[in-house]
């Protein structure tokens, strides 16, 4: 995710840049910042963000005609004003702005936001596999776990599970930024889909218990509260 932050106030960029990265624990992402309008504006040309924060009330160009700029160039960005007057919130409405973050930036909102964000993301990913000769277009926020089987793989979902010729090392690294943790050789679970840890088992939507390899207990633990830290307001 490439992320923008827009304000005239050095002090204020460098303080939320460290709350984003606080908050971004499980995420891979491009965090530049911007002192006024028209650097961000050609920047965004060369390489759009995902996400932008504008403070609306700058010099030169104010956060609101940027907006409508950023606006013009791309349907997709998520645009966000940093504001210490809530009464211009009607004007964000032009630009289909996601939400208003009243200045000082409280971490609850803002991980809110973020939260919001990467959810769409993960939400709208899918993987397409085959199956009996079959294509099949698989949500991954339906996937509970996959499970290595020789050569194959059992995708287990909310809804049905298959068995597609492939290897879980490589559905590991395609699903490590959409909340996917390894947790033993054979099985790569949603972290979403976790319901609790009983000693060397973790147990999952619809109350299946898998495995944990002892030397994967404590990564798991500390990624279960990284996610649920970072999905919780």
């Amino acid at each position: 995710m490439r992320i923008a932050v827009c304000d005239d106030e050095e002090l204020f960029r460098i303080e939320f840049k460290s709350v984003l990265d606080k908050v971004l624990i499980n995420a891979e992402y491009d965090i530049d910042t911007f002192s006024g309008g028209s650097s961000l504006y050609e920047a965004f040309l060369k390489n759009p963000f995902d996400l932008v924060f504008l403070d609306i009330e700058m010099p030169g160009i104010d956060g609101i005609t940027l907006a409508k700029r950023l606006r013009a160039v791309s349907e997709n960005v998520q645009i966000v004003f940093l504001t210490s007057h809530i009464e211009y919130a009607l004007e964000g409405y032009e630009v289909n702005a996601l939400r208003y973050l009243v200045k000082p930036v409280d971490m609850n909102k803002l991980s809110e936001v973020l939260k919001y964000i990467q959810d769409k993301k993960n939400n709208s990913r899918q993987i397409m596999i085959k199956q009996e000769g079959e294509d099949i277009v698989i949500d991954i926020s339906d996937v509970i776990y996959m499970e290595s089987m020789d050569k194959n793989v059992r995708i287990v979902t909310s809804k049905s599970e298959y068995i597609t010729r492939y290897n879980i090392s490589d559905y590991e690294e395609e699903l490590k930024n959409s909340g996917f943790l390894r947790i033993h050789r054979g099985y790569l679970i949603s972290l979403s889909k976790v319901k609790k840890i009983v000693k060397n088992d973790v147990v999952m939507d619809g109350d299946i218990s898998l495995p944990v390899s002892r030397s994967n207990i404590k990564t798991l633990k500390d990624a279960l509260y990284a996610y649920v830290e970072g999905t919780a307001f």
